[in-house]
């Protein structure tokens, strides 16, 4: 079910970093090389995948941008931001290592 805008909000206020773009979410991580920015789009794509819910990936070099929507629902729902908070968890487990 399409979230009411109060819900995106909130939703957002829980995922540091993530931002509104229309009938998006959007994220841009940073990386130390290319090449673990592409281990990360791997992951990503594991976790979609196993999910069934797949973002627009771009990669620029270092960067990946992420954008989340769910089509069949007409704009963002609980899917979108509970696979965002799990690539967040995915991201932060990077960080610490």
């Amino acid at each position: 079910m399409k979230w009411s805008e109060s819900e995106i909000e909130q939703g957002l206020a829980e995922l540091p970093g993530w931002q509104r773009d229309g009938q998006f979410i959007r994220k841009r991580y940073g990386f130390e090389s290319f090449a673990d920015a592409i281990a990360f789009v791997n992951r990503v794509a594991e976790i979609a995948e196993r999910r069934n819910h797949h973002p627009f990936i771009s990669i620029d070099y270092k960067y990946v941008t992420l954008r989340f929507t769910t089509w069949h629902a007409g704009g963002l729902t609980a899917e979108d931001f509970e696979e965002a908070k799990e690539i967040e968890a995915v991201y932060a487990s990077k960080e610490a290592t």
